[in-house]
């Protein structure tokens, strides 16, 4: 089991191609409100987190500064965030029974969406993840309904392992193995 709270954070900036996974700046601020605020981006996961005016006043000077957030930046702003978090071990859906899993989640604005941005980002946390803690799996749940999420996915290798109702929606649960390296 991998408790991201005791590991130092947060890494060096992650670079891919397009992209800079990093810790949180102030500069983020407003893009984090509008991420929380979008109908859109909430489509999934239960709605808004809450309307603007409440997010403007409840988000603190750097939101979303905390262990496992990666802010996924693009030409110097914040297009999303990619998280890794232990999963809740009384919500269903586990790999290992006597363990907590990590978990990978991941929100983008808008109109950061359709050009593989976030398949880009998760696929580079869980390569940094698998550097940083080799041999631990990593579980991702989505409602099947959720087109998008599921082809993400199958894109960076999880592998289904089940399926259950919760937040009344159909969940799929899988999991992704690191590569194994020859030694």
């Amino acid at each position: 089991m991998t408790d991201l709270g005791h590991m130092a954070w947060p890494p060096a900036p992650i670079r891919t191609q397009r992209l800079v996974l990093r810790e949180s700046a102030a500069r983020d601020r407003a893009a984090f409100v509008e991420l929380f605020a979008s109908t859109e981006v909430g489509a999934y996961l239960g709605g808004a987190r809450g309307s603007r005016e409440e997010l403007e006043r409840a988000a603190p000077e750097v939101p979303g500064r905390r262990p496992g957030l990666f802010v996924v930046d693009l030409d110097g702003a914040m297009i999303g965030t990619v998280t890794l978090d232990q999963r809740d071990p009384e919500r269903p859906g586990h790999v290992r029974r006597d363990a907590e899993q990590t978990e990978l989640g991941y929100l983008l604005l808008p109109t950061a969406w359709g050009r593989g941005y976030a398949a880009e980002a998760c696929a580079a946390v869980l390569d940094w993840f698998a550097g940083a803690c080799p041999g631990e799996p990593v579980v991702l749940c989505t409602q099947t309904a959720n087109d998008r999420s599921m082809r993400l996915a199958a894109k960076l290798g999880f592998t289904e392992v089940e399926r259950f109702e919760e937040f009344n929606a159909e969940q799929w649960f899988g999991v992704w193995l690191p590569a194994a390296t020859d030694t």
